[in-house]
């Protein structure tokens, strides 16, 4: 799925809910949502491209499996290296994936939007992430 398409939904809820933000950063891994008043970094992705093991979504393909395994590791070290940068700064950090609102243990957006803009406005911890609601939503 194309991230754009997890981004738009997205930027309608949290408008929704009160909370503008930013759609274009030269922060570290270039987040699809920035809220600078919350310094708060949000990034959708989706399960295969980076890698979410365990996702029903995210499967190596038969075919090329060492070139789609280096390049979905490439992912999985920028991404963390982002992250790292982004924590170090001082900025909180936002994972939606992919799963939490495609596939079966999907939640409507509103939840979505919802759950995370409770987060952001709370201020508990320095990183969210989102998955399926039948997997589990992580706070750290």
């Amino acid at each position: 799925m194309d991230e754009g398409a997890l981004v738009a939904p997205a930027n309608i809820g949290l408008h929704r809910l009160g909370l503008r933000f930013s759609l274009k950063s030269k922060l570290p891994g270039r987040p699809d949502i920035v809220l600078p008043k919350w310094r708060t970094a949000v990034f959708f992705h989706g399960c295969f491209w980076h890698g979410h093991e365990g996702c029903p979504l995210f499967r190596l393909p038969g075919t090329r499996t060492e070139f789609w395994k280096a390049k979905i590791d490439g992912n999985r070290y920028r991404d963390g290296k982002a992250r790292a940068e982004l924590l170090a700064a001082g900025w909180r950090v936002a994972v939606i994936r992919e799963c939490s609102i495609r596939g079966k243990g999907k939640a409507p957006w509103d939840t979505v939007c919802a759950a995370l803009a409770q987060w952001i406005r709370e201020g508990h911890g320095e990183s969210f992430e989102m998955v399926a609601v039948d997997r589990n939503w992580a706070h750290g």
